[in-house]
Order: C-alpha cells, then structure tokens, then sequence
C-alpha cells in the first residue's frame, strides 16, 4: 500500500537515487565534491557514508573527463549518474554530451546504447552571477538522441531519477536550484508518468500557460490572482522537452484558444519559440489571438538582487501578459 510522506525537493532526489544503488549495484554517482562535501546543493549528503567510494566517487574539476568516464561506463554496462554542478558548467562537457553520448546508438548502427544520466542545476535567483546562473535546458532539447527532463515537483524529482536511470539511452534531468528547499508529498510507490507526458497542473478555461520547472509554480500563483479578475488559466507542467508532449499542448490549446508560455531561457532561439512553431504548425486556427511568451531579459545574468530578479519571469509578469491578452481577443 503506497503511503505519501511530505520531503523536500532535495530529499526526494537524494533517496531515488539511494534507492536506486541499493537495487542495482551497476548504479553509482560520481561529480565534483559529491562525496566528502556531500554535492554543492547538497543532495547526495550521506550516501558517501552509505555507499562508499567506489560508488560515490568525487571527480577532478574536469566535466568533460568524468562526463566521458561514464559514458564509457555506461556502454560497458553500468548505470552512471553524473552530477554536474550548474549548466553553465555542462558546456565544458557538449563535446561529451553532444558528440558522444547522444550519437554513438546511431553511429553504431544500433549496437551501443549509452544509458547514461546526467543531473544538474539549472536556472538562478540566489545571486551566483552569470556564470552559475543561466537556464540552458532548451539548447539541450535541441539535440537529437537526448532525452531533456525538467522537474517541478517533489514527486517528478523522485520519479525521475528513476525513470532516466531505466531508459536505454542518455536523459538529462535539470533541476532548477530554487526548488531544492521546497516541500511536497512523495508516494514512492505511485505509478510514475512516463518520460514525453506533460501534466495539467491546473485545469481551466480562459488561457494555456504552457510551463516546467520553478515556472510551474509562478504560473500556478499566478492562477490564484488571475481568478479574482475572472480570468480561468489552465497550467501545464511540460515536465519534459524532448520529447515534447505536442497532444496535451494542442487539446489544452483547441479548448482555451489562448497561450502563453513561461521560459526561464532567453527569448531568441528558445524552447518556448519552438512550442510556438509546433502550434502554429498544428493548432492555429484554434487560437484567438497572437501566441504570448514570458521568458528571461536578454542579458548575462546579473548578480545584483533587484536586477537578477527584474531579469527572470515572475509570477506579476505573467499575470500582465495574460490580462492584457485577454484584453486584446
């Protein structure tokens, strides 16, 4: 009988892959200072005592030698689990990612799955600046033979460890650093959406708000608001990128004929761009009125609070943009 227990973000994280390890001995993780410092954000504190070394290993400052380890680990049959500190630090390992490990199944004419997960931080709002701070999950889903997994919920961070730990070929899973402190219930027995499935957050009327990650909950308060002024928003957790899960879109699009679609990316050359296209492709003449997106100012990040803050997409923006798209249908 499954029983829900409330944890965190963080704690949810910590035992899937704990549970992971303890059912197959072929799972370890390895990355900078997850061992001894118990991870940057500290998700994998304690397992090093659980586990041991050799299968919580800490890694030189190098993410393209440790990212390439376990994609040669993962084809000679382990279950890696990579931990890269923030996303702005995977760039140092897209050699690895995208020239290896997202195209040796298709270079080997099927012989070689590479079954490799990769976990890190994304997104900012804790004043790390512009090297730590950038949301760059949408140039990830871009890739083909990746599979680009974007948690919102204590549920989906446990889930999904799990499910791109089962998965053939390489997933990349972005958890958005402001969600590790946030609670929610967990039932470790539940059956878990699978990987390319969106879930509808908030059922409604008026508007799709297309959304992943720390957006889900910015567009869910903005729900609240936007229902005293009459305005009814139906909230979709993409929950993954690629793939998209184009048929949840485009049902939610044929009913409210509105959309807006929060991205803590860039605006140019964006996922939410290309949510737009699949729309326009698929569903225009179901639509109302133009498509709207809220995304982030296009600049480096900036470390000063208020700037930081005025350059996300927040919870007033979207309420403005969805006031004034009603306005203008």
């Amino acid at each position: 009988m499954s029983k829900k227990n409330e944890t965190t973000f963080r704690e949810a994280v910590r035992e899937a892959m704990r549970q992971a390890m303890i059912n197959d001995e072929r799972v370890f993780l390895m990355g900078e200072d997850v061992g001894r410092y118990g991870g940057c954000f500290a998700v994998s504190k304690g397992l090093l005592e659980e586990f041991g070394d050799e299968r919580i290993i800490d890694t030189p400052l190098s993410e393209s030698a440790f990212t390439g380890a376990g994609i040669g680990a993962a084809i000679n049959g382990m279950r890696p689990i990579v931990e890269i500190m923030t996303v702005n630090f995977s760039l140092l390992a897209l050699d690895q990612i995208m020239n290896n490990a997202a195209t040796i199944l298709h270079m080997s004419g099927g012989q070689f799955n590479v079954p490799l997960v990769i976990r890190m931080s994304t997104g900012a709002g804790k004043q790390l600046g512009a090297q730590h701070s950038h949301s760059l999950e949408g140039w990830y889903a871009h890739i083909p033979g990746l599979k680009v997994l974007t948690p919102a919920t204590v549920q989906d961070a446990y889930d999904m460890v799990h499910l791109a730990l089962a998965d053939p070929d390489p997933v990349l899973i972005f958890e958005n650093s402001l969600l590790y402190n946030n609670k929610g219930l967990l039932d470790t027995k539940a059956l878990a959406l699978p990987i390319g499935k969106a879930s509808i957050a908030k059922e409604g009327q008026h508007i799709t708000v297309l959304a992943y990650g720390i957006n889900v909950l910015k567009s869910l308060e903005a729900a609240t608001i936007l229902e005293k002024e009459g305005i009814d928003i139906e909230v979709i957790d993409l929950r993954t990128l690629r793939p998209l899960d184009d048929e949840t879109i485009m049902k939610s699009v044929s009913k409210t004929h509105h959309v807006i679609i929060v991205d803590e990316g860039w605006k140019t050359g964006s996922i939410a761009a290309e949510i737009m296209a699949r729309i326009n492709e698929q569903a225009f003449f179901d639509l109302d009125a133009p498509m709207q997106r809220v995304c982030s100012a296009e600049v480096p990040m900036p470390y000063s609070k208020h700037l930081e803050q005025s350059a996300l997409p927040q919870t007033e923006k979207i309420v403005d943009v969805a006031l004034s798209l009603m306005d203008r249908s």
